[in-house]
C-alpha cells in the first residue's frame, strides 16, 4: 500500500480508503469483519463510515456497530484512521423536533456520543460533517467541533458534499479563531462525474483539504459492466444507466482491455492520478472485491492514456472560470 498526507496535516493515511455503507445492508457481519481484516492486512488503514448507516429505522447506526464489533475483538482500533459521518436522520424518537437532517451544537453532541458507542471506541479520528447546513451558524458549528477536539473526542474535522464556497468560508471562520478548521472534504467524483473540477478541487488544493472520492466507479458503472455474469443480476435501473452510456463505456472497455488492467482499476488509478485527490473510497461487498481493488494503487496511467480518457468522458474543461469564460 501508499500512504499520503490528509490535506495539510501530518497525519498519513493508505491511498485507498475503506466504504462501509455496505456493511449491515448488501454485506452481512461476518463478511464485513472479513472485510476489515483484509484490508488492515493489505495495509488499507484509512477507514470511513457515517452514523447513519445501517439501514432504515432502528437499523440506523448498524454500520458503526458492526465496526465497533470488529474492534473489540483484537487489538485493531489504533492501527485505524477512523472517519466518521455527523448530520443524518438517526430516526431516535428522543431527538424530539432536532429529528431530521441537519447540523447544531445540541446534534454534534448527542450524536458524536451515539457514534463513539457503537463504534466501541473513545475517540474519532476523522468527525466529518456529512452535508452543509446553511441555517446554522459557522460561530455555533466552530465552537462545538473546538470543543470536541479539545475534549480529545474527535482529532481531525472534516466535510462532506460542500461546495467551494462553503470550504472557503469555514476554512475563514476557523482562522479567525485560530482554529485549524476543515483538513479533509468527501465529494463526489469519478470519470462520469467531474464537475468537481471546475470548483471544489482547485479550491480544496488551495486551502490543503485532502480530498476523499467517494462513489469513484459511478455507482458501479465503471466496473466490469459488460461481463456475462452480472448481466442476469443487474436490475432494471441500471439496464437503461448502461443503455444510455453504452458507447462510452463500450469504448472504456476496450482501452482497459488494451492496458491489460480491469475497468474498475482503471477507473480508480485515474482518480489517484488527480493531485488534489487524498483516496478514493472503495465500497467492497466482498472480500475479493477488495482484493481486486488493492492493484489500483500501482498502476500509473500515461498522457496518451489520459488523454484517450478525457476524449471518452470530457470533464468541465478544467477549473473555473477558464473555463467557460476568456
Amino acid at each position: 500500500m501508499i500512504y499520503t498526507r490528509l490535506g495539510r496535516t501530518g497525519l498519513k493515511v493508505s491511498r485507498l480508503c475503506l466504504g462501509t455503507m455496505n456493511f449491515g445492508e448488501d454485506t452481512d457481519e461476518r463478511e464485513a469483519h472479513r472485510i476489515l481484516d483484509a484490508a488492515l492486512d493489505a495495509g488499507i488503514t484509512f477507514v470511513d463510515t457515517s452514523n447513519s448507516y445501517g439501514g432504515d429505522g432502528e437499523n440506523r447506526g448498524n454500520t458503526e456497530a458492526i465496526i465497533g464489533r470488529w474492534f473489540a475483538g483484537g487489538s485493531r482500533r489504533e492501527r485505524v484512521v477512523l472517519a466518521t459521518k455527523v448530520y443524518g436522520n438517526m430516526e431516535d424518537p428522543a431527538d424530539g423536533p432536532n429529528r431530521g437532517y441537519g447540523l447544531s451544537a445540541y446534534k454534534i453532541r448527542r450524536h458524536l456520543e451515539g457514534s463513539l458507542r457503537r463504534l466501541q471506541t473513545d475517540h474519532i479520528d476523522l468527525y466529518q460533517m456529512h452535508h452543509i447546513d446553511r441555517n446554522v451558524t459557522w460561530a455555533e458549528l466552530w465552537d462545538a467541533f473546538e470543543l470536541v477536539v479539545s475534549q480529545g473526542k474527535a482529532t481531525y474535522i472534516g466535510s462532506s458534499n460542500f461546495a467551494s464556497r462553503d470550504l472557503v468560508r469555514a476554512q475563514y471562520e476557523a482562522e479567525s479563531r485560530h482554529f485549524l478548521g476543515l483538513v479533509s472534504e468527501q465529494h463526489r467524483y469519478s470519470l462520469m462525474c467531474r464537475l468537481p473540477e471546475l470548483e471544489v478541487l482547485p479550491t480544496a488544493w488551495e486551502l490543503g483539504i485532502g480530498v476523499m472520492a467517494y462513489s469513484p466507479l459511478e455507482g458501479g458503472l465503471l466496473g466490469n459492466v459488460f461481463d456475462p455474469a452480472k448481466t442476469s443480476s443487474r436490475s432494471e435501473r441500471a439496464r437503461r444507466r448502461v443503455e444510455k452510456h453504452r458507447n462510452r463505456l463500450e469504448g472504456f472497455a476496450a482501452l482497459c482491455r488494451e492496458l491489460g488492467e480491469s475497468e474498475p482499476n482503471v477507473a480508480l488509478a485515474w482518480v489517484l492520478s488527480n493531485p488534489a485527490i487524498t483516496s478514493p473510497i472503495i465500497g467492497p461487498r466482498t472480500v475479493e472485491q477488495l482484493e481486486s481493488s488493492l492493484r489500483a494503487v500501482e498502476i500509473k496511467l500515461d498522457e496518451p492514456t489520459l488523454k484517450r480518457l478525457d476524449e471518452l468522458f470530457p470533464g468541465p474543461g478544467g477549473g473555473a472560470p477558464e473555463a467557460y469564460a476568456w
